[in-house]
C-alpha cells in the first residue's frame, strides 16, 4: 500500500501529459486553420476547474472522469451559429481541412513518442547485454541447447544490443515463424546458433511474456557472491550477516556465483537456509529465515540482500545506448514507426484469433506500469511514456466510429461521395463505435481485475 500513491502519481502524470498532447493536436491544427474553439477539457463529465482564455474566450477545463478529454469547436450541429462567425464553423471546414483536424490529435501522440525516444536516444540509456540465464529444463530455450552465460549477438539475422532490442526483434520474428535462430556467444567467446521453438509462444496466442514461454530468461557475467547491501528489516540481517561477507555454501551445497545465491533463496520462501560465509579471516555459519513477496504471481523468497557491486562485471554486463543528436532523431523516428506497425499487426491478430485478447490492458495494468517505471528511473518512465503514447495514436487511428480514425472515415467517404454523409448514418455509426469501445474497455477491465487477483 506504501506504493500507492507513488503509483497513483506517475499514472496521473502520464495520463494527463499524454490526454493533452492529443488534444492539444487538435486544439493547434483547428486554430491554425481557422476554427473557433469553444472549450478544451481533460477529462469527460463535470468539471472540477474551469478558466478562460484567449481571444476566442475557449473555456479550459479538468474535468472528474480523466479517462480521456476533449476539444469542442463551434458546429451548427451543436448549437446556433452566428452569420458572422460561420465561415470559423467545423462543419462548414472542407473535408481535407477537417481531416487534418482529426488526424492532428493522433499526430502530436507520435510527435511526443519521437520526442522522447530522440532525448533517450541523445542522452543515452543504460541497459542490460541480452545475457541469457540457465533456461528451464523442459522449455523449448533448453531443448535449443541454450546455456547459461551466453549471449545473444542476432535474432533471425537482426543485430541485438540489449535486452529490449532481444525481446521487440523477438516478439516481431515469431509472429511469421515457427522456430527463431538466435546466434549467440558464450563465454570462452565460441559462436553457436540456437533454433528455438516457438510453439509455445503460438499456442499461448502471445499472452505473457514470450521470451519466458520458450526459456529465455534473463542472465549476467559470473559475479562473485559477496554481500553488498543488508536491508534492516530482513532475515539476513537478523541471522548477523553484514556488508563484505562472501557467502561460500549454502544448506551444504558449494556457492561460487551470486546467480546461485539469488536462485537458492526465490526458492526457499518461508524456510530457514544455512548459509555458510567468509568473514575476514575465518569461516562462520548462520541460519537465516527466508521471507516471501509476490512477483508476477509467484511466491518468491527474499532476506533483503543485494550484490557487491563489481565494476568490471558490471561495464561487461550493461551498455549505455548513445547517439549524435541527428543519429538518435534517425532511430527515434525508426523506433516509433517499427513499434506502432507491430501494434497494429497485434491488433489484427487479435481481431483473427491468433493472438489473445488477454492482452489488452486496461488502466489499472497501466498504472501499474506507470509506477514500476517510475520507480526504475527517469529513463524507464520516458520510454514508458513514449510507448504508450504511441499506442494512443494507433489506437486513435482505427476506423472505428467516435475515434479519430472513424471520423477520417467519414471524410473520405464524403470526399469520394461527393456529398456528406447523412446524418443517420453518422448517428449508426457512433452508436456502433460507443458499443466496440465499451466492449474494449469491458475485455481490458476483466484482463486487469485478472491479473490483479492472481498477483
Amino acid at each position: 500500500m506504501s506504493q500507492l500513491p507513488h503509483t497513483l502519481a506517475a499514472f496521473a502524470l502520464a495520463l494527463g501529459l499524454l490526454v493533452f498532447v492529443h488534444e492539444f493536436g487538435h486544439y493547434w491544427v483547428a486554430r491554425r486553420l481557422g476554427v473557433k474553439v469553444l472549450s478544451f477539457s481533460i477529462g469527460f463529465g463535470k468539471p472540477l476547474w474551469s478558466r478562460r482564455f484567449g481571444a476566442d474566450g475557449t473555456e479550459w477545463m479538468i474535468s472528474a472522469i480523466p479517462l480521456g478529454g476533449f476539444v469542442r469547436m463551434l458546429d451548427e450541429r451543436e448549437g446556433e451559429v452566428a452569420p458572422a462567425e460561420l465561415h470559423r464553423a467545423y462543419n462548414r471546414q472542407p473535408p481535407l481541412r477537417r481531416m487534418a483536424i482529426a488526424a492532428a490529435g493522433p499526430a502530436a501522440n507520435f510527435l511526443l513518442a519521437i520526442v522522447l525516444y530522440w532525448a533517450l536516444f541523445w542522452h543515452g540509456v543504460e541497459e542490460p547485454r541480452p545475457f541469457l540465464g540457465e533456461p528451464p529444463a523442459a522449455s523449448a530455450a533448453a531443448a535449443a541447447g541454450v546455456v547459461r552465460g551466453e549471449r545473444v549477438l542476432k535474432v533471425g539475422g537482426v543485430a541485438v544490443d540489449t535486452w529490449q532490442d532481444l525481446r521487440w526483434a523477438l516478439l516481431r520474428e515469431s509472429l511469421d515463424r515457427d522456430a527463431i535462430e538466435l546466434e549467440v556467444i558464450d563465454e570462452q567467446s565460441n559462436v553457436a546458433v540456437r533454433r528455438v521453438d516457438l510453439a509455445a509462444v503460438r499456442e499461448s496466442a502471445w499472452e505473457g511474456d514470450a521470451l519466458e514461454r520458450i526459456g529465455l530468461v534473463p542472465g549476467r557475467p559470473r559475479q562473485a557472491p559477496v554481500i553488498g547491501e543488508v536491508q534492516a528489516d530482513g532475515g539476513a540481517a537478523s541471522a548477523g550477516l553484514r556488508v563484505g561477507d562472501r557467502i561460500v555454501a549454502i544448506d551444504g551445497r558449494t556457492i561460487d556465483d551470486w546467480a546461485e545465491v539469488v536462485g537458492t533463496i526465490r526458492v526457499s520462501p518461508g524456510k530457514s537456509l544455512r548459509i555458510t560465509f567468509l568473514r575476514g579471516d575465518g569461516e562462520f555459519s548462520t541460519r537465516a529465515a527466508v521471507g516471501s513477496e509476490m512477483r508476477r504471481g509467484r511466491e518468491v523468497g527474499r532476506i533483503g540482500i543485494g550484490v557487491l557491486a563489481d565494476e568490471a562485471t558490471r561495464a561487461a554486463w550493461l551498455v549505455t545506448v548513445r547517439h549524435p543528436p541527428l543519429v538518435a532523431f534517425g532511430k527515434a523516428v525508426a523506433e516509433t514507426w517499427d513499434k506502432s506497425a507491430l501494434s497494429l499487426v497485434m491488433m489484427g491478430r487479435m481481431l483473427t484469433g491468433d493472438v489473445s485478447w488477454r492482452n489488452l490492458s486496461g488502466p489499472v495494468t497501466i498504472a501499474n506500469y506507470a509506477g514500476q517505471s517510475a520507480q526504475l528511473g527517469v529513463d524507464y518512465y520516458l520510454r514508458f511514456l513514449a510507448l504508450i503514447s504511441l499506442s494512443l495514436g494507433v489506437l486513435n487511428l482505427l476506423p472505428i466510429p467516435i475515434l479519430d480514425g472513424g471520423h477520417l472515415l467519414y471524410y473520405l467517404a464524403e470526399i469520394i461521395k461527393g456529398t456528406p454523409l447523412s446524418e443517420r448514418t453518422m448517428e449508426i455509426g457512433q452508436r456502433i463505435g460507443i458499443a466496440l469501445i465499451a466492449l474494449l474497455m469491458v475485455f481490458a477491465f476483466y484482463n486487469d481485475l485478472s491479473r490483479l487477483l492472481s498477483g
